[in-house]
This record gives C-alpha cells, sequence and structure tokens, in this order.
C-alpha cells in the first residue's frame, strides 16, 4: 500500500487525461495519479468495473471514494485555497449537486473538449480494455 492517496482515471479518455494535467498544473497535489489501465487495481482494493466508471480516490489506509466526493477528497487534501471548495463538496445537498453534475460529465465526455472516440464506446470496447483470460 502507498504512503500517499492515489488518484485513478480513465487513461484512455482524452477528456479525462486533459482533465488531471490541469489539476496537476493548477492544484500540484502531492499525490499519486494513475490510469486505470496501469494500476495494480487489486491492491488498491477496486473493481475494474469501478475504476471504469468514475475516477477513485483512494488513501493510504485503503478508503475508496468515487466520482464527486473523490474530486471533493482531491481538494479538501490539498488544503489552501482548495480546501473551502473541497469542503463544500461534501456537504448535502452540495454532495447531491455535485455528484449529478458529474455523472453528467463523466456520461457525456466524449462531447467535451479533449474527449476522444474512445471516451464514447462501452468501456471494456475501449482501446487497452483488460480482456477476460
Amino acid at each position: 500500500m502507498t504512503t500517499r492517496p492515489v488518484l485513478v482515471f480513465d487513461g484512455d479518455c482524452g477528456f479525462c487525461t486533459k482533465s488531471v494535467e490541469a489539476m496537476e498544473r493548477w492544484i500540484d497535489p502531492d499525490i499519486e495519479i494513475t490510469a486505470w489501465q496501469f494500476a495494480d487495481l487489486g491492491e488498491l482494493g477496486v473493481t475494474e468495473e469501478r475504476a471504469m466508471h468514475e475516477v477513485l480516490w483512494v488513501t493510504p489506509t485503503g478508503d475508496v471514494y468515487g466520482g464527486a466526493e473523490a474530486v471533493a477528497k482531491l481538494l479538501a487534501y490539498r488544503r489552501g485555497v482548495w480546501t473551502v471548495p473541497g469542503a463544500v463538496l461534501q456537504i448535502p445537498p452540495v454532495n447531491l449537486l455535485a455528484e449529478k453534475a458529474y455523472r453528467l460529465i463523466a456520461d457525456n465526455r466524449y462531447k467535451l473538449p479533449g474527449g476522444t472516440p474512445a471516451c464514447a464506446l462501452p468501456p471494456d470496447q475501449r482501446p487497452g480494455a483488460r480482456t477476460a483470460a
């Protein structure tokens, strides 16, 4: 297990990759960042199905948060100016609205700037998808 949180994202998705690159520039987190396609998901305690469905925040103690909650945890972890939006995103009913917004964006990411045709494919048909042995 790692001593720092791990952010797991979809490395086949151009929009997701661009979002992670922007996050690295703006937030400069001291975390591990990995595409789920290259992660040891078993070691992180997550399934491939979940990793394909949403961004994940995995704590050093093994707690796993997904979607908007993962984004909120990332922001709260960084501290400074990012703590406030991170905290607000975890407060009801803001957290419910954030999750709906996250799901809307995630489900339509192939239509967004940086999105690629691979984002529109079912996860098991994307380039790099793991196949059953």
